[in-house]
């Protein structure tokens, strides 16, 4: 029996559903979808870009709640099968690592990640403009801020799940501050997760595809496979009605990730359905979490819709390294 692709522990009870007969397309939604809708919690309007880890037989979630004042803050969720949720009604508390109370003006679209046995959490924070904030927590009571990594203006932070070469890697998206009009994906090293630097550039917005050519973004963490680091991230075209925001696939170098080996020519999920098409910003399928199960090679993917709704999506991992082998700039 040959090992597994998927380099990671055993989740068989992730959100699953089979491929439908009469798809041939790599990503399949979620009958079900959207799984999270309007006004969920009293505070809250809209929850999208979240992100989910599995936890202790459930999931853990860290969701992005957009009060109805209009801004954004993250609220802690717990789910027995990944797919309804029991959302906080109080957001976040965070303390400092002396353990102060420490605020913010809005957090946004995070991304979680288990590091040797801590959780960290990335976003999108307020550092006299968009950047990108950091935080950790043990036991998901006590949530302690880190330092900024970087510098704004900056956006989607993804940390990879293990060390490589003994180092933390972090992607992100330097760009401008409020709905920037470029970016590019870049990769940062620390040794201690407080100091960043050796900056690489990892790809640029465009590839051969006007779906994705005013801006890119890393998506969910990525997964390790035996082939690459396997990163869905977001592509965004600039239509005469609009942005839109649609879902793209890179297989990144084990041991050098800034090194692309293969990325879609094609957008592997746009937006169509109605969850999708229409809400508080139409066309918009932003990727921002995923879940795997090693073994059967099954991956889940969370992702928001329309600025509006949290929705699901599956794959497989021999699907997607086909598709991106078959299909790649």
């Amino acid at each position: 029996m040959s090992e597994p692709l998927i380099i990671g522990d055993n989740v068989p009870n992730i959100p699953w559903a089979e491929r439908p007969a009469d798809c041939n397309d790599p990503v399949w939604r979620f009958d079900g979808n959207p799984i999270v809708g309007w006004n969920p919690i009293s505070c809250g309007a809209r929850v999208f870009n979240s992100a989910a880890i599995a936890h202790d037989g459930a999931f853990v979630g860290v969701l992005r709640v957009d009060y109805k004042n209009g801004r954004p803050h993250l609220h802690l969720a717990r789910s027995a099968d990944g797919i309804c949720w029991d959302i906080e009604h109080q957001r976040i508390q965070w303390v400092s690592e002396s353990g102060e109370s420490v605020g913010n003006s809005y957090a946004y679209d995070p991304r979680l990640v288990k590091i040797e046995d801590v959780f960290y959490i990335t976003w999108c924070d307020d550092l006299h403009g968009a950047s990108i904030g950091m935080g950790y927590t043990k036991d998901f009571e006590t949530f302690v801020k880190c330092e900024n990594p970087l510098m704004p203006f900056n956006r989607n932070g993804v940390l990879f799940p293990r060390k490589v070469n003994g180092e933390y890697l972090l992607l992100s998206r330097p760009s401008d501050s409020g709905h920037t009009p470029f970016g590019d994906i870049f990769l940062s090293h620390s040794k201690d997760l407080t100091y960043w630097g050796k900056h690489r550039h990892v790809m640029s917005s465009g590839g051969q595809g006007w779906w994705e050519g005013q801006k890119i973004g890393s998506g969910p963490v990525p997964i390790e496979t035996r082939e690459g680091w396997l990163l869905f991230y977001h592509g965004v075209s600039n239509t005469c009605n609009g942005f839109v925001y649609s879902m793209g696939l890179v297989l990144l170098d084990l041991d050098e990730p800034w090194k692309v080996l293969y990325r879609s020519r094609d957008y592997v999920l746009t937006p169509e359905k109605e969850y999708e098409t229409v809400g508080f910003v139409p066309n918009v399928v932003f990727p921002c979490a995923n879940l795997y199960d090693a073994a059967t090679g099954k991956i889940t993917i969370y992702y928001g819709a329309a600025d509006t709704y949290t929705a699901l999506a599956f794959t497989q991992v021999d699907l997607l390294l086909d598709y991106l082998k078959n299909n790649s700039v």
